[in-house]
């Protein structure tokens, strides 16, 4: 056998000379071990500086968006319209239904709550202005770092790994991937449970499919950020187990924790969970609204397609 094909061989597991890059299981390593150091480097500085509520809570998400970005450049070695970041006419529009969605999802979930004895009020316009400013601060950069992380990023990666299995394999498997993993990133916090993970990995595949079939970050994006500003700011709910010191009505679930989701939040309820089936039905029919040329929607072929960096050189 000659060097060169030994070589190749040598080469094949861990690079893919084709398109000139690590191959996904390497991206998806080097790109968690770029997030964790993101992590730490941000943890740090804000010790270091002794920075206030919310900018120490912010720096350490804002490193690891760094570092999500440094990983699609030099290791992906793809443009940033791979991670749904396209500068398209359409991102306006999905950003602004997601927005409204994710709202409407959660004054649903008030509203049956109450109508059912599941809730009561508690108190209304808690906190000050500075609480409700903080929390939506960070309410909007866990949006955006949470949904590169894991649509722009993971899901993108297992999409283009599982390409020999067909389009719509890869997509759905991606999707699982990516929403399973969205869950278990939650299952460390306050209140958490069976019930929460599960209900969050719903989540997770709820903002997957606006992705998927719009191959634009916007919508999810706008879900994401709307849906926790609504639940902790609208409406006094606990955030995926952590609590928000100011609300404009504060509802306490007084019903099952299986209905209410308790003190994580109405993710862990069937409350929560329902929410997330009207929100997943309304989502396709956004994307046919708008996207629908008469031959019905579908996977947006981009999200297992790389535009690598390379090619448009």
């Amino acid at each position: 056998m000659s060097p060169g094909r030994l070589g190749a061989r040598l080469r094949y597991p861990v690079w893919n000379d084709a398109e000139r890059r690590p191959r996904a299981p390497v991206r998806l390593c080097v790109a968690l071990v770029l997030v964790g150091l993101g992590l730490l480097a941000g943890g740090v500085a804000g010790v270091v500086l002794a920075l206030p509520v919310p900018l120490s809570t912010v720096l350490p998400m804002l490193a690891i968006t760094g570092a999500i970005l440094l990983s699609a450049r030099y290791v992906d070695r793809r443009q940033l319209s791979d991670l749904g970041l396209r500068r398209e006419p359409e991102w306006i529009a999905d950003l602004a239904a997601g927005l409204a969605l994710g709202v409407l999802l959660q004054t649903l979930i008030a509203g049956v709550g109450l109508a059912g004895g599941w809730f009561r009020v508690a108190g209304t316009l808690a906190g000050t202005a500075a609480g409700f400013g903080s929390a939506l601060l960070v309410f909007l950069v866990v949006g955006v770092y949470e949904e590169l992380l894991s649509r722009g990023l993971l899901l993108v990666n297992v999409a283009e790994g599982l390409r020999f299995a067909g389009e719509r394999v890869a997509v759905g498997g991606a999707l699982v991937v990516s929403a399973a993993v969205f869950g278990l990133l939650h299952a460390g916090n306050p209140g958490s449970s069976l019930a929460s993970t599960l209900g969050v990995t719903l989540a997770g595949a709820f903002l997957g499919v606006g992705f998927v079939l719009t191959g634009r970050l916007s919508f999810p994006v706008g879900v994401h950020v709307s849906w926790n500003a609504a639940q902790g700011l609208l409406y006094g709910f606990s955030v995926s187990g952590l609590g928000v010191d100011a609300a404009v009505v504060d509802l306490e679930p007084t019903g099952p924790a299986l209905v209410t989701g308790g003190s994580f939040g109405p993710e862990a309820g069937l409350l929560g969970m329902g929410a997330v089936v009207l929100g997943s039905l309304a989502t396709v029919a956004w994307v046919r609204f708008r996207e629908d040329d008469g031959r019905g929607i579908g996977i947006d072929p981009r999200v297992v397609a790389p535009a690598l960096r390379w090619r448009a050189n």
